[in-house]
């Protein structure tokens, strides 16, 4: 097991990434551990199902389809981990690895490309690769924690995804990997309980992975019917233009037990391998203000109902992708750059006052700085319905201004804390009217449900402190004229006293033998 401590875990598995390094850059070491930690789960995973089927009379524990009807990944006899951990020591070990990916994508048809086989390239040391195998092998796959403080192999892969987030963010890189706390605002505001998931970017599935979390965390939550609700209520679409990046978000969702089938990786703005897909909820952290999307392409794309978007940035061709994939009730939740609420360039202003008028936005959320590894940009997230009707809001936007929370985890990056998450979600779900929480009211400084005209009146800006640093009005039921005369005749009653308390003081000052003029 990689440590006991709960305090230790992270470090000694950090450690043990960095056994793997050597000389080579982190795209390079990243997928060769990630891809090790997946062969481990998928191995350890098998051979749990089938310890079962040993105590079941009929069944064949050398039937694949008793795997798969579980969504449990077939592996092989040369796929298996005992035989890897067998032979980690030998020189021969990275052709062994890769031999062991290839039999198990030929067995699973679904993850076919998906995992790295390139552990028998000279760059990388095959006496490290063997230490690490043997580190791996001391980390567990159930859920059991006698402890408490044990981790899993699907927590172990997702920390280090956001590790090696972490240090590429430094170089200005690793725009793939979106925050754990921003992804569970979005799943925790958009709550998708049933009904197709897409995420048209969607990385290495971060966002995806959470959705499945919340579902899994909220099970046993009464809905209006009350139902109990599983993984199996939802079908998860993705798209991923990286192919590294691809690779890492089949392995991600596999350990998590879902069917990758519909994760495919290619551009969904030039290539959108899911166009008859309607969508119940959309989540998706797009690139932020990609310049060269190839928008003088697309100039004729059906997807433009709200205006052609501007060839040196992608934001709008993304809200405008989500909107056309959004079904008759769907939701949608974009994270986005903070350009995306005030942008007037390329007539991006005329596309918001057309998604305004539309009746589509729904609320917007103004993020706290330095949460995102890859930029320091502030960001802010738009959601977007079809189902505006619900909670009576009608035409009103709700803002909410978020900009102030989060909590500081090292000196440049901030994370979301539970109590932030709760707040902004239990907020937006008492705007749309969930009847399990109370009943909505404006917070000056944090929320506010602005109308249409209003909206209008700041020429289509999205900023939400625009909106909710306005105080309320209070009629006292006395007019501006009463009113100034009152504060006028209070400021002149003050002016004289001020003037009786100045000879006051000096009197008593020359009376002490003190010239007035030194003091």
């Amino acid at each position: 097991m990689v440590g006991d401590n709960p305090g230790m875990v992270e470090d000694e598995v950090w450690e043990m990434v960095d056994a793997l390094r050597g000389t080579m850059n982190a795209s390079e070491y990243k997928h060769a551990v990630l891809g090790l930690i997946f062969l481990k789960y998928v191995s350890d995973a098998f051979e749990e199902h089938r310890f079962k089927l040993d105590l079941i009379q009929d069944a064949d524990p050398e039937d694949p389809d008793e795997y798969r009807a579980q969504n449990i990944i077939w592996v092989p006899l040369e796929g298996r981990w005992t035989r890897i951990i067998e032979q980690a020591r030998q020189p021969t070990i990275g052709q062994i690895v890769d031999g062991a990916m290839a039999s198990i994508e030929k067995a699973n048809p679904a993850i076919k490309n998906a995992l790295p086989k390139n552990y028998a390239r000279p760059t990388l040391d095959k006496t490290r690769l063997g230490h690490v195998i043997d580190l791996i092998s001391g980390i567990r796959v159930d859920g059991k924690k006698e402890s408490g403080s044990k981790y899993t192999l699907v927590e172990v892969y997702e920390y280090l995804l956001s590790r090696f987030a972490s240090a590429k963010g430094k170089k200005k890189d690793g725009g793939f990997f979106t925050p754990p706390s921003v992804s569970r605002l979005l799943v925790e505001m958009l709550r998708p309980y049933r009904g197709h998931v897409y995420d048209p970017c969607c990385g290495s599935s971060g966002i995806l992975v959470q959705s499945i979390k919340f579902i899994e965390t909220h099970a046993n939550d009464n809905d209006s019917k009350n139902r109990t609700k599983t993984t199996s209520d939802i079908s998860i679409y993705g798209q991923e233009s990286n192919y590294d990046t691809w690779q890492l978000a089949k392995m991600n969702l596999v350990m998590r037990n879902v069917d990758t089938g519909k994760i495919v990786n290619d551009d969904s703005l030039h290539s959108d391998q899911h166009p008859d897909l309607k969508a119940d909820y959309i989540l998706a952290h797009p690139p932020f203000d990609a310049s060269d999307w190839g928008g003088d392409l697309l100039q004729d794309d059906k997807r433009w109902v709200y205006g052609v978007p501007p060839t040196g940035n992608a934001n709008f061709a993304w809200v405008q992708h989500a909107v056309s994939h959004m079904a008759l009730f769907g939701t949608a939740g974009l994270v986005l750059g903070n350009g995306s609420m005030t942008s007037d360039q390329s007539d991006e202003g005329k596309i918001r006052m057309n998604l305004v008028e539309a009746n589509l936005v729904d609320c917007v959320v103004a993020l706290p700085s330095q949460l995102f590894y890859s930029t320091q940009m502030p960001a802010c997230l738009w959601f977007l319905s079809r189902n505006r009707i619900r909670g009576g809001q009608n035409t009103n936007v709700l803002f909410i201004d978020a900009r102030q929370m989060g909590k500081m985890t090292t000196h440049a990056h901030r994370n979301l804390t539970d109590d932030d998450i709760h707040k902004v979600s239990y907020v937006y779900r008492t705007w749309c009217g969930d009847k399990q929480t109370d009943k909505y009211f404006d917070v000056p400084r944090f929320c506010k449900s602005a109308t249409l005209d209003e909206i209008r009146k700041h020429g289509y800006l999205l900023t939400p402190s625009r909106y909710v640093d306005v105080a309320p009005k209070i009629d006292d039921g006395e007019s501006f004229d009463e009113k100034m005369e009152r504060l006028v005749s209070q400021w002149g009653e003050q002016n004289a006293q001020s003037k009786k308390l100045d000879a006051a003081i000096v009197k008593s000052i020359k009376s002490l033998g003190f010239d007035i003029k030194k003091v």
